[in-house]
């Protein structure tokens, strides 16, 4: 059973990098969970981190709730920025 901590990272609302993590974690995985492998996988986690949070603290900034965008919503930003 999936602890509520846990439920929380596999929610789609909540953790807006979930695709990043499940290949960072399948690419560690296969490769023996030698790091040096996954290089790129990390890259795009560590990026799309950094992003949400940069859309994130504008939000809160603006006083906007919530201050995470639901997937739905983060899916029309992804796709107004081409």
């Amino acid at each position: 059973r999936m602890s509520r901590h846990a439920k929380k990272l596999r929610d789609h609302d909540i953790n807006p990098c979930l695709a990043e993590t499940d290949a960072t974690t399948a690419c560690m995985d296969e490769n023996n969970y030698k790091k040096d492998m996954c290089t790129d996988y990390f890259l795009k986690y560590k990026n799309c981190r950094k992003f949400w949070h940069e859309i994130m603290m504008q939000r809160k900034r603006n006083g906007v709730k919530p201050e995470m965008p639901s997937a739905e919503e983060r899916k029309k930003i992804l796709e107004s920025m081409g």
